[in-house]
């Protein structure tokens, strides 16, 4: 994906689900996805990841895909929501344990809500990320610069991929990041 066009999505578990372990839950959700309305046109390599934050459970299999979705984010979050339900994904503590995660990280190029609600969320204090969440979808991801479990993988989809805030590609905000962080994110 050179231009900022589909939806950028990153995937994750540290759990098993009714299909099996991580990897194979991972698989089978980009399967359920394409028969959901999803044209999954690139998937990245399979990632071993430290979890995130520390000490909140096993480590996580991570991975990222380009999508194609003729509908608005809104409508594709649902569809994500709907598959993580399949596969067991109980919404019981943010950044928790979990079977499957499937995040939105980008819509091409377009910054939901509005600037402002970006700008609001990307800058909020570490000690209030925990707590705080958003009472609606905010592209891209506020924190996607700031990890490597989602930066890693979409380096092998979108290299390219402009932030349409930070004015900065994915390979960019990857070579930004401590090297500590990148080399934890092991492919499998």
């Amino acid at each position: 994906m050179k231009s900022n066009d589909g939806f950028l999505i990153a995937l994750g578990g540290n759990l098993p689900s009714t299909a099996g372990p991580p990897e194979r839950t991972l698989r089978a959700a980009l399967a359920m996805l394409g028969t959901s309305g999803c044209d999954v046109a690139s998937v990245s390599r399979l990632y071993h990841t430290p979890c995130f934050p520390p000490g909140a459970g096993p480590d996580y299999v991570n991975a990222a895909a380009h999508l194609d979705f003729d509908g608005t984010a809104a409508d594709l979050l649902a569809v994500l929501h709907r598959v993580e339900a399949e596969f067991g994904r109980e919404r019981v503590q943010r950044w928790g344990r979990r079977t499957l995660d499937l995040d939105l990280i980008a819509a091409g190029g377009r910054v939901l809500p509005d600037l402002q609600g970006f700008t609001r969320w990307q800058r909020l204090p570490p000690k209030d990320q925990t707590r705080a969440t958003p009472d609606r979808l905010i592209l891209p991801h506020p924190r996607m610069q700031d990890r490597a479990f989602v930066l890693v993988p979409l380096a092998d989809i979108a290299p390219d991929w402009r932030h349409p805030v930070l004015d900065l590609t994915v390979r960019e905000m990857l070579a930004a990041l401590p090297a500590l962080a990148r080399s934890e994110v092991i492919a499998l």
